[in-house]
């Protein structure tokens, strides 16, 4: 889990330096640290915050580079991910407000 959260620290740094490239890398090395972390029945808080913020990252990538249904596809992972976490937290209602912004962003951008 620690490793999954390095990489989306060392990813976010990157996109906020201007390389989004290595970014990106870092980012696609992640999901299958994500997908292991998930593939349990019951994954953790901690699992799944880890993983909601490589989908953040992953999508805010995809917005700026103007992949607008792409990236509105992973603020929908996070959506229902924190729409369905139980018990709701101020953290996940946090996340759950942030991803519903995000896809609220992407549709904007689309129209435009």
């Amino acid at each position: 889990m620690e490793q999954l959260a390095a990489r989306n620290r060392e990813a976010k740094n990157l996109l906020q330096t201007g390389k989004p490239d290595a970014a990106a890398a870092l980012i696609q090395s992640g999901e299958q640290l994500a997908s292991r972390l998930l593939s349990v029945p019951r994954p953790t808080l901690a699992a799944m915050q880890d993983a909601s913020d490589l989908d953040e990252l992953y999508g805010r990538m995809l917005l700026s580079n103007r992949n607008y249904g792409w990236a509105r596809l992973f603020f929908q992972k996070n959506l229902v991910r924190w729409k369905n976490w139980t018990p709701q937290t101020p953290d996940t209602a946090a996340r759950l407000k942030e991803a519903q912004s995000a896809i609220a962003e992407c549709d904007r951008r689309m129209l435009e």
